[in-house]
């Protein structure tokens, strides 16, 4: 245990992933992943500052937060670092009109964004809408475009459902990256300046602060970079050979959020 004192030693804020590490989507909304909705009960009781920071990009924040709570969770919107709003802020300081390549679940985020005479495009995960005839769209797009800026909700690669694991946007992203010769710019994990949004709003320093997830590279790797510690949960995406990655090694690895929370509880102070 002393091993683990030292690595949450100093700890003053929680950034929580939500899909695999909160609950699993699918069918009916999705299901709370066992012992989850306690622990970020059991955070809100501490004096540890609590922000969900997730990649999520079929929905948007409040109807993320609405399903939340119908599964039990204590949660609300402006407690959610989430990568539409970042993108819509971007869009707009740098007078940037979208086409969008996304998930009808997420398009209400853009609706104060013009998006017509596109000079760009903003992609999500739009899963059974990454047809061939809409990937060529934003592909002939791009190609027409003098400086082609292409957007990305994330780089994941996969997410896991309830009947399993899942292509996520990354796929696809590398897809039109590869045939327009062109690197897209990601908003979301593990972008740096995503999670240094998620710090701002905690008020609070990396060094000060450990990230939970499932994801060994968009989560830990990401998180890592930043300065701050992460942990990784054996739940959603989770593969064992993640233990033994080339690149990125986790703080610790734990069996599911409420080890990660009773870890926490009693070492972070210490």
């Amino acid at each position: 245990m002393a091993a683990w004192a030292k690595r949450l030693a100093g700890v003053r804020g929680v950034l929580l992933d939500i899909s695999g590490v909160l609950y699993d989507s699918g069918e009916g909304g999705g299901t709370p992943i066992d012992g989850s909705v306690e622990a970020v009960a059991r955070l809100k009781r501490s004096q540890l500052k609590v922000r969900f920071c997730t990649n999520e990009s079929q929905k948007s924040r409040g109807e993320l937060v609405r399903l939340l709570r119908r599964l039990g969770f204590n949660i609300s919107e402006d407690e959610v670092t989430a990568p539409a709003p970042a993108a819509c802020q971007i869009l707009k300081e740098r007078g940037l009109r979208p086409h969008l390549l996304i998930h009808d679940g997420v398009r209400p985020e853009f609706d104060q964004i013009d998006t017509s005479n596109p000079n760009c495009v903003v992609m999500a995960d739009a899963g059974d809408d990454f047809s061939y005839r809409n990937m060529n769209q934003a592909f002939q797009l791009l190609m027409e475009l003098e400086r082609p800026v292409l957007i990305s909700l994330g780089k994941g690669r996969y997410y896991k459902e309830t009947s399993g694991l899942m292509l996520d946007v990354g796929a696809y992203m590398k897809a039109l990256e590869y045939a327009c010769g062109i690197e897209a710019e990601v908003v979301g994990k593990p972008s740096p300046e995503f999670f240094r949004s998620a710090l701002q709003a905690m008020g609070l320093e990396a060094h000060q602060a450990v990230m939970i997830g499932d994801d060994i590279v968009g989560d830990v790797g990401g998180a890592q970079q930043c300065g701050m510690r992460a942990l990784q949960v054996r739940t959603g995406k989770f593969r064992p050979s993640d233990e033994h990655h080339p690149e990125v090694q986790a703080d610790g690895y734990v069996d599911n959020l409420a080890e990660a929370v009773d870890l926490l509880l009693q070492h972070a102070h210490e």
